[in-house]
């Protein structure tokens, strides 16, 4: 997992009430040995601020705190970067580092560039900047990397220049610019969705038909016929390599960033759902580059109550699964037989502990059958009381459950209340068994 894949994409209400783009990193462990910048626009960053400081010996120093790690979460958005830095004596500074934005003007004729070369854009997509690009940026009256005296620096230390401070968050940052460019336009004014979202738009008007005689559009071209794209199937270059698997989830990233949550936010449960949003998308990778995939109909859309349960069984915190509880409609003690039964059997056992399904007749045909022929002949048998699915043993606190996928569910009451004791089975007295030998074992 890169450095800069654990982030969080943000926005902040500027002074006039717009949404302002904002990227939250959590804090980098600390590095020993070699450059803080592999990518030659992390190392143009770099020596932005080796030649604006004045103190050379603070830089230094400032390489050495980030290092050590005592930079914490980095916040990125337009014209600033913050973070708190702590010295070696555990005294922490607030350090911001500022670069002037772009006008509007500016983003104009940049886009223009960009739309221009459909290269520049998948570029940046791979999280790689060309140098043509900032060339015909510089060609256009832009500059987008910085050069000398463009990073100005503010801190809590009270330092008129660059101090310790400020160079170790702009060593941080460089370590982020390598893995994703696109913090640099961030900084410039325009965040990655609102930059993609204005390309998109702009390519789309050039795209549009000249207008024909009279008026009207011109004729949209025609299709190419099914026969000929089969028959070319030799001839055309091969599709790309999938992409590679992913072998763990990214971490969470840290949403807070020092800074107190907005009113109403709830952080922590945020980070949750972030870290859930990883895990599936993993898995949903997984899905697609196996082999049976193809072959395989898409898994049944959970409903608010049953995704509610999934997530509470990846165990979140006390807080995070009370709010599970209260949005399903459960209390506590529902929720973790709910998750209990997840565990065992996913939708099919949730649905068993919460819903009530009745046997066809050719099923309880079946489970007759079966359960006559589990005890010979004068051997003592469980007698049943059936109630729809739900057949409980006289005189035990013990039941099995009728499932719609036509499996059998044992169940056992505890405190007062019926809860899921063990895996499905196809046989009514395989389920009444796993019971008994439950009870031997204890």
């Amino acid at each position: 997992m890169t450095e800069a894949e654990n982030r969080a994409d943000e926005s902040t209400r500027g002074g006039d009430g717009a949404r302002v783009p904002e990227r939250t990193f959590a804090a980098l462990p600390p590095v020993r040995g070699g450059a803080f910048a592999r990518t030659w626009w992390g190392r143009a960053w770099l020596k932005a601020l080796e030649d604006s400081a004045l103190d050379n010996a603070q830089v230094k120093l400032g390489r050495r705190h980030a290092r050590a790690g005592a930079v914490g979460a980095v916040s990125v958005r337009p014209g600033r970067i913050t973070a708190v830095v702590q010295d070696r004596d555990h005294t922490r500074h607030r350090s911001d580092v500022l670069l002037q934005q772009l006008g509007d003007a500016d983003w104009d004729r940049l886009l223009d560039v960009m739309a221009d070369r459909a290269g520049h854009i998948a570029a940046l997509l791979d999280r790689d900047m060309p140098p043509v690009l900032v060339e015909d940026a510089a060609a256009a009256g832009i500059e987008l990397l910085p050069g000398i005296g463009d990073l100005e620096s503010a801190c809590s230390c009270e330092a008129w220049d660059h101090c310790a401070h400020s160079a170790a968050l702009c060593y941080q940052l460089a370590r982020l610019l390598d893995e994703d460019p696109f913090l640099l336009l961030l900084m410039r004014g325009r965040g990655e969705r609102e930059l993609l979202d204005e390309l998109q738009a702009r390519s789309a008007a050039r795209a549009e038909p000249a207008p024909g005689v009279g008026g009207a559009r011109a004729a949209a071209p025609a299709g190419v016929r099914a026969a000929e794209v089969f028959a070319a199937r030799d001839i055309l270059p091969p599709l790309p390599a999938p992409p590679p698997p992913v072998d763990v989830p990214g971490p969470a990233p840290s949403l807070g960033g020092g800074a107190p949550p907005a009113p109403g936010v709830d952080v922590p449960s945020l980070e949750f759902l972030t870290a859930d949003t990883a895990i599936r998308a993993r898995g949903l990778l997984a899905e697609a580059l196996a082999s049976w995939h193809a072959d395989t109909p898409p898994a049944p859309a959970l409903s608010p109550a049953q995704d509610a349960v999934r997530l509470a069984a990846a165990g979140p915190d006390a807080a995070v699964a009370a709010r599970l509880a209260a949005g399903s409609g459960r209390d506590a003690r529902a929720l973790s037989l709910a998750v209990r039964a997840w565990r065992l059997g996913g939708v099919a056992a949730l649905e068993v502990l919460e819903e009530d399904h009745v046997p066809d007749p050719d099923a309880l045909a079946r489970a007759d059958d079966r359960l006559a022929a589990a005890w010979d002949e004068g051997e003592p048998r469980p007698r049943l009381r059936a109630a729809r699915g739900r057949w409980t043993v006289v005189g035990e606190d013990t039941q099995i459950r009728y499932g719609r996928d036509g499996r059998w569910w044992p169940y056992r009451k505890e405190h007062g209340r019926w809860a899921p004791a063990g895996p499905a089975s196809d046989d009514p007295a395989a389920a009444l068994a796993s019971l008994s030998a439950a009870d031997d074992g204890a």
